[in-house]
Parts: C-alpha cells; sequence; structure tokens
C-alpha cells in the first residue's frame, strides 16, 4: 500500500504522518465509523514506508477511551515511531525536543474535538485541544527547551470542503503572528485545502487523505481520495530564525481498486505499463488537486 510513495517518505531527514484512527486495544475488535479501532499494523507499515513521527490528535483521539490511546502510543513505541498529540502521563503530553542534523527541533499536534466524548477532568492530558493560549503556552515553552523550529499540527477545518474555514485562518493569523510558530500542518477535512504565507510562515490548512477508504459515493465527494505529502526544506539563518522554504507539494490517490495502493501520480502516469482506465483517474485527480494547490505541485 505504501510501496509507490516510499522512496519519497525515507529520503528525507525527517517524514512527519497523521495517524487520525487509535488503535484498537489488545483483545478487543476492531471498528470503523463512528468510533474507531484500527489495526496495530498500521504502525509498522509506517514505519517501513520510512516515517520518522506522527501528529495523533484527532477528532477520534479518544474513540477506544484511554485504553486506545496506550495501544496506539505504545503500538507507534514498538515500530520505532515518535508521536504527538497523545499521552500515557502528563509528562508526556508537554513539549519535547528532539534533534535532526544538529537543529533542534518541536512537533506540537492539538485537535477542534472528541466529537462530543468528554475526558474527565483528572485525564485531560491525555490530549490536547485547540486552544491559542495552550498553543501559544506550548510554543513558548519549547522555546525555552531550545527548539529552533516548532512545528504545529492542526486537526481544524470543515469536512469535504476545499477551503479553509474562518477558525483556521484566524487562529492561523494569530499562531504565526507570534513568533513562536515555524511551520503549521493540517488535517481532517479529508480533501486537499490551501496553502499560503501568514505572516511570512507557511500555513498548509490540509493536506487531503493519503490513506483511507471512505466511500466515495453521497456520502464523501471523489476528491477524499486526494492527497499530497508536502516537502520543505529548513534552514536556520544568522539570527537563528527558522527558514522554512516554499512547500512543494507530491500529489497523491488512493487506488481503492487495486488494494488500497497509495499512488504517487506523477510518476505513475510516467509509467509506461500503466492502464487506460488508471492514467485515467490519475489525471482526474492530478487535476483536482491542482485546482487548489497549483503553484506548490511539484514539476
Amino acid at each position: 500500500m505504501f510501496l509507490d510513495i516510499k522512496s519519497l517518505v525515507s529520503g528525507v531527514d525527517l517524514a512527519v504522518c497523521h495517524l487520525e484512527t487509535p488503535i484498537a486495544p489488545e483483545g478487543e475488535e476492531l471498528s470503523t465509523f463512528p468510533l474507531f479501532g484500527v489495526p496495530k499494523e498500521i504502525t509498522t507499515a509506517i514505519a517501513d514506508a520510512g516515517f520518522d513521527r506522527c501528529s495523533t490528535a484527532s477528532n477520534h483521539t479518544y474513540d477506544r477511551g484511554n485504553d486506545g490511546i496506550d495501544a496506539t502510543i505504545n503500538a507507534l513505541d514498538g515500530a520505532g515511531i515518535e508521536q504527538s498529540g497523545m499521552a500515557r502521563t502528563p509528562e508526556e503530553i508537554e513539549p519535547h525536543i528532539f534533534t535532526v542534523k544538529g537543529v533542534k527541533l518541536c512537533h506540537l499536534s492539538y485537535t477542534f474535538s472528541y466529537n462530543g466524548l468528554i475526558m474527565p477532568d483528572e485525564t485531560q492530558w491525555r490530549s490536547a485541544i485547540i486552544n491559542t493560549g495552550r498553543i501559544l503556552r506550548d510554543a513558548k515553552r519549547a522555546r525555552e527547551l531550545g527548539s529552533q523550529a516548532t512545528i504545529v499540527s492542526m486537526h481544524w477545518g470543515t469536512e469535504k470542503d476545499s477551503d479553509a474555514n474562518a477558525m483556521q485562518t484566524s487562529i492561523a493569523d494569530e499562531l504565526t503572528a507570534s513568533g513562536l510558530v515555524d511551520l503549521i500542518v493540517g488535517h481532517h477535512a479529508h480533501v486537499v485545502q490551501p496553502t499560503s504565507q501568514v505572516n511570512g510562515v507557511w500555513v498548509m490548512y490540509g493536506l487531503g487523505n493519503v490513506l483511507s477508504n471512505l466511500p466515495t459515493d453521497e456520502r464523501w465527494p471523489i476528491n477524499s481520495q486526494d492527497a499530497v505529502i508536502a516537502t520543505t526544506s529548513l534552514h536556520i539563518d544568522s539570527s537563528g530564525k527558522a527558514i522554512f522554504d516554499k512547500p512543494v507539494m507530491h500529489p497523491t490517490w488512493v487506488d481503492k481498486n487495486n488494494g488500497w495502493v497509495i499512488r504517487d501520480v506523477q510518476k505513475s502516469l510516467q509509467s509506461q505499463t500503466i492502464s487506460y482506465g488508471l492514467a485515467r483517474e490519475l489525471e482526474l485527480s492530478l487535476g483536482r488537486t491542482t485546482r487548489v494547490l497549483g503553484d506548490y505541485i511539484t514539476k
């Protein structure tokens, strides 16, 4: 399922995914909508593809309760994948610093809700709800810990809507104006959303569904199979400021007809053995993604 994008993902210094659904606790049945519990094997597949860490705060974080949170982190740990957005202890949800090629980074992860599920007051630390005061406090703490570049993953937006909503744009403006956040990466809408520079900081409002099984009928639009893998380069200037380059988008498409394969759209279209039917689907997907992110798509 990941083979077509493996070279792209494994070829970078830091590869980050978003895992929206929790792992089903040991001995419990797998489940789909509305309360998800997915196979732990997804974590070894993520690792094999070359991902180094995941954001995990989402509206489904609490679908399987605290046991699901524990199972998710434990499975990721077992696969050698770091994560931000879930916690087994209060300390685990706090900002942490990690180093990539000599640069100290912090990765934070937040969600707009838990779909109406309520965490008890005494375990609110299990994940992180979007609150600008909280995010800026965490980002400030990250700076105090030595972060040279702080990346914020945001589970936000309106499902099925290719435009960023007012909540997204207003929060992005406040966070980027602070000088404490250096890159924002969004997800949740299940369709590709725009990317723009806000107060000099790149904001990717939504990257779509790299891998999903959403039914493309009257419930979900065909572009819920579209996504992008975004790449960017980072350098630290002479003043110590983190500078992320303009993101480059690599369009993908979920080929549900051939085993839920993630297709690297442009690479697949260059293949000499591709069937007419698959080529047509990929061309349509590329067209849909280009309408939203045309200025950023890799040439």
